[in-house]
């Protein structure tokens, strides 16, 4: 699993950073899944290594334009390209009507299948390895945050023990892999835990843009591997921020702490903290790990590769 930032200004791009998006790249399936498609998205992913040939996958966290005004263009250059095999977007109502309307509009059809859902806080999305849940947020319009969740699974079979206690390779194999407990012909009771290493902890990930601190968020960050949270004010504007229902940094910290998430990284910065301001970006991350220290701050391409618990935990440049 890892985490991309197309897009990490807030309402309107910079010289340096895109308006809102991040693509999580699941490699075991050769799928990219999309987090808000701010203008100017497609262009993002030409100039980073993902491929839009991937896009299965599209949440919307709410209406405002620096979330959605490049994903009429992204999804009508996938029909052009041709290469795509079906995308499913998630968002809030109003989500379809805006781009039934955009398509009618522009004359615009697309040759792939295309479904919109639009959600409400649960489960919006389950598979073999996978759910996804949404939760409100609280912000101007109907917003929602959202939880990717990667199911655990069964520790490393080991094979050569599995031979050396002669079990017969094939559809045992594969039970005992799953952990199951398998009676063999003669009798002798195999317990798959015994033969596979410790369960691997399925990595959990939250997404939460736009809001000011709320309880929503929090539960969306609960335990999560990483947190992305939005961090468009300094501690200091912190009225402007309650004013335009946004987060500063340390309420983006408190919200990692107080769900116990293990790293947070902040995106979605006003422009007003750019180089050659009295307050700039580190001043930002210094206000943020002040609360909790496992902190980062994203920039547009920045690379993040989700560990397993039971792996050491990656580092990253902390801004740009």
């Amino acid at each position: 699993m890892q985490i991309t930032f197309l897009g990490t200004s807030s309402g309107v791009p910079t010289r340096s950073r895109n308006v809102s998006s991040v693509a999580l790249r699941l490699p075991q399936r050769a799928q990219m899944w999309l987090f808000d498609c701010g203008e100017g998205t497609q262009h993002q992913i030409i100039r980073s290594d993902l491929k839009i040939s991937q896009l299965s996958r599209i949440f919307i966290t709410h209406m405002h334009g620096d979330h959605i005004f490049g994903l009429m263009g992204l999804l009508a250059s996938c029909g052009l390209a041709g290469n795509v095999e079906r995308i499913d977007i998630y968002g809030p109502p109003g989500l379809n009507d805006y781009l039934q309307s955009a398509s009618r509009y522009s004359h615009t059809h697309f040759s792939y299948p295309l479904k919109v859902h639009s959600i409400r806080p649960g489960v919006i999305y389950e598979d073999d390895e996978f759910t996804v849940t949404c939760g409100l947020l609280h912000h101007r319009i109907t917003a929602f945050g959202y939880r990717v969740a990667e199911k655990d699974r069964a520790g490393r079979f080991d094979v050569e023990k599995a031979q050396a206690l002669q079990i017969p390779a094939g559809r045992i194999y594969g039970q005992l892999k799953r952990g199951e407990t398998v009676t063999l012909s003669d009798g002798r009771v195999i317990r798959g835990a015994d033969l596979c290493g410790p369960t691997e902890i399925g990595r959990k990930i939250a997404y939460c843009t736009d809001t000011v601190y709320c309880d929503g968020a929090v539960e969306l960050a609960t335990d999560a591997d990483v947190l992305i949270h939005e961090a468009t004010f300094a501690h200091q504007d912190a009225d402007m921020a309650f004013q335009r229902l946004h987060s500063t940094t340390t309420m983006a910290a408190q919200t990692a702490l107080a769900g116990g998430a293990h790293r947070l990284i902040m995106t979605h910065f006003s422009p007003r903290y750019t180089p050659g301001n009295p307050l700039e970006f580190k001043d930002l991350l210094d206000e943020a790990r002040a609360i909790f220290p496992n902190t980062d701050m994203a920039y547009d391409f920045m690379n993040y590769e989700v560990p397993r618990r039971r792996e050491k935990q990656l580092s990253v440049n902390s801004y740009q």
